[in-house]
């Protein structure tokens, strides 16, 4: 990592960011409130609807040409940056299985409940983090961070729930029955902050691509308005987190480097926030994967 990467801690400008954050965050949770008398209007006749085997084989096919991108399974996670070694091999593993039909139950219902268990999981993994002494004993505005994000999707999920029974579904309340094992198998590892960066950085992937791929699949507008909200949230997660790995690789002392100068930033540090001009969806997790049973 080149040394221009390596700039000063600026707690101000990352209490900005954070408010910036909540900023985007109430606006995503003031359209999910808003829509939920409008999906409980269908809920009757979404109850009647049969899942698409269509809508589902669609999804599988993008999903198989996006697989491509991936550099040939677990080998490409590490290359690309979100996970190296067993983690990111066994993260390959378990997105290579593609959708398929689910037996009675509505697709819409499906991509709540898989999005309120990866937003369980994110709450679970950011909490786990907070409880390391090298994080909750360190930068006070650090802190903060993991707090407010900790939060946020802890409303994403409350806003999820609400929707899916909204749609006479039942509610998810349980985290992601496929990345959930993999979060504990990391979790003894976590020694370090950027090992705690990498994890939340995959995990805030596989939640935005997760809700970029869902957005062609709802049939319900309402839904999918919510869905793109909440997507801008995790993206700027994701992008936050990808800055402050780049530091940390680049051999920065402090865990936070936002100077509030724009003019002074070095170029690499937005391109590593947004690595590419559109974001993917190979790490998106299926409809099905966290569908209640």
């Amino acid at each position: 990592m080149d040394e221009e990467l390596t700039m000063s801690v600026d707690d101000r400008a990352l209490g900005e960011l954070i408010e910036e954050s909540q900023d985007l965050q109430s606006d995503a949770m003031r359209r999910a409130c808003s829509t939920i008398p409008d999906l409980e209007d269908v809920r009757e006749e979404s109850r009647r609807e049969e899942v698409d085997p269509d809508e589902v084989a669609r999804f599988n096919e993008s999903r198989r040409g996006l697989l491509k991108d991936l550099g040939l399974g677990a080998g490409g996670f590490a290359r690309r940056g979100a996970l190296a070694g067993g983690l990111g091999a066994a993260l390959a593993a378990l997105i290579v299985s593609p959708a398929s039909a689910a037996k009675k139950k509505k697709l819409d219902v499906q991509i709540l409940q898989t999005a309120s268990s990866l937003e369980i999981l994110a709450i679970a993994t950011y909490d786990a983090a907070l409880g390391l002494p090298f994080i909750k004993d360190g930068n006070e505005v650090v802190v903060t961070f993991a707090e407010t994000t900790m939060m946020q999707h802890d409303e994403h999920r409350k806003a999820f729930q609400a929707q899916t029974k909204a749609l006479d579904g039942k509610k998810q309340k349980q985290p992601n029955p496929k990345y959930a094992p993999v979060v504990e198998e990391a979790k003894p590892g976590l020694q370090t902050p950027l090992d705690v960066v990498n994890l939340a950085a995959t995990i805030e992937q596989v939640a935005t691509e997760t809700y970029l791929a869902d957005l062609s699949m709802f049939s319900n507008k309402k839904s999918k308005s919510i869905m793109a909200s909440v997507m801008g949230v995790e993206s700027q997660h994701l992008a936050t987190l990808r800055a402050v790995r780049a530091l940390l690789e680049g051999g920065g002392a402090d865990l936070i480097a936002i100077p509030t100068d724009v003019a002074a930033l070095p170029a690499a540090a937005g391109s590593v926030a947004f690595p590419d001009p559109f974001q993917g969806t190979s790490m998106a997790s299926p409809p099905e994967e966290g569908a209640v049973k």
